[in-house]
């Protein structure tokens, strides 16, 4: 990990700079597949399965009889660890429904708000070497509290053809309607466009690598919203000399894990903690089956020395984490000041983790600095807001002869019109 100590601010964007990558030749790829995808369907689909997946295909949903043997394929110690997750996420998302609301802005002119379900929604789970069912918690449980009538999920088969079964038993536990072998660009499109067999969906959920991303931000373009424009995970701690250093090592290899284009970085104003973190990344790395992977991301990773509590906190925000760990003495002084950050997560005994699985906060964030103008996936992610008015007689009086004008002012005759008429009648009454 590399190391920083007191970094001007002109510094800054060159130490936080995220280990991405071109996208020139994914959207190359990207447009290839949804065309593919649009016009011809499930023969596309099972194409790209087979070219990106190494496996041929012929039915792409999974059966009730899969989804039911599942239940026996994992242990009854997991299967309680994901109830207790799935309880403790809809509490969480449970408390966030708000009730209808309703005010008379003038006399006789009532408005008011309702929020109603995203009626079809797709997730998408990554597979490959860390099956993600953590991920369906935080995705179908606020679907289905929210309302949604079809909750449609994809997820890549293995070379034999199989979902991993946690997958499925999460699946079927959260009241996913749909649920099919279908993997990366091709699963996006799919869900995008629809096919023979796959639903086309209004809005599309969940992570994945480069190639997924840049497909999400492309089904924006026909019509499909995404839930954020998201990147590989990061995490940035934020400890001084009441930190255990183990600790945060451990949250920072938590993190790397993920993958080779991960990025942790520590920010403390303590020479020594600094130390003792990089010998304990050291010596827990050694322990970890996905040490080759997460050693690539701590390569690029930042060790950042500030003495001021004030520049910490500054170059925090600038950098708008995805997670960020909080491990002081003067807590406070952080929690009230962070503005961008997609979760926080506070003390010596609140791990990052804690929040990818069971805690009830949502693990699916904005990544790559997007902190600092969207939200993490929570309840109103599934819902949108309608606006209703109802106008009286006295209502249109009051504020008619005030539409009038300002139609009239921007130009616009039919829109003063439309009001003109009424007023007209009602003074004939």
């Amino acid at each position: 990990m590399k190391k920083f100590y007191n970094p001007t601010r002109s510094e800054w964007s060159e130490i936080l700079k995220r280990p991405t990558q071109t996208v020139e030749d994914i959207e190359e790829t990207v447009n290839q597949v949804f065309a593919e995808v649009k016009a011809k369907g499930n023969d596309a689909v099972s194409k790209y399965t087979e070219l990106f997946d190494g496996i041929n295909l012929e039915e792409t949903r999974v059966s009730k009889e899969e989804v039911s043997s599942a239940e026996f394929q994992i242990s009854e110690d997991l299967k309680q660890a994901i109830n207790l997750a799935k309880t403790n996420i809809e509490k969480f998302h449970s408390a966030q429904k708000t009730e209808r609301i309703e005010v008379e802005t003038t006399n006789g002119v009532k408005c008011w708000q309702e929020k109603r379900p995203i009626q079809k929604v797709g997730l998408y789970i990554p597979g490959g070497s860390a099956p993600l069912f953590s991920t369906i918690l935080m995705l179908a449980a606020p679907a289905n509290i929210a309302g949604c009538k079809e909750i449609v999920l994809c997820t890549p088969p293995d070379r034999e053809g199989n979902v991993h079964p946690a997958i499925l038993y999460t699946a079927a536990l959260c009241g996913v309607t749909k649920i099919f072998k279908i993997g990366g660009i091709q699963a996006i499109a799919a869900m995008t466009f629809g096919t023979e067999n796959v639903p086309k969906v209004y809005k599309i959920f969940g992570p994945g690598n480069q190639f997924v991303t840049v497909a999400k931000q492309l089904a924006t373009r026909h019509n499909v919203a995404i839930d954020m424009p998201a990147g590989p995970s990061e995490l940035l701690v934020f400890a001084d000399d009441t930190a255990n250093a183990a600790f945060v090592a451990s949250d920072l290899l938590s993190q790397a894990e993920h993958g080779t284009d991960s990025q942790v970085i520590l920010v403390s104003n303590s020479k020594e903690l600094i130390e003792n973190v990089e010998a304990e990344v050291e010596n827990q790395l050694n322990d970890l089956p996905r040490k080759s992977i997460a050693e690539k991301a701590i390569a690029h990773s930042r060790l950042i020395y500030t003495e001021d509590k004030n520049d910490a906190l500054e170059l925090i925000n600038e950098y708008g984490p995805e997670h960020f760990i909080i491990c002081a003495e003067d807590e406070t002084f952080y929690t009230e000041g962070i503005q961008n950050a997609g979760s926080v997560f506070i003390g010596n005994y609140t791990p990052e983790s804690a929040g990818d699985y069971a805690s009830g906060t949502n693990h699916t964030l904005p990544t790559n600095g997007y902190a600092k103008q969207y939200s993490g996936v929570n309840l109103d992610s599934f819902m949108k807001s309608m606006t209703f008015q109802k106008i009286s007689e006295n209502g249109i009086r009051e504020i008619g002869p005030a539409i009038k004008l300002m139609a009239e002012a921007e130009g616009l005759q039919a829109h003063k019109n439309a009001v003109s008429l009424r007023l007209k009648e009602l003074r004939t009454k």
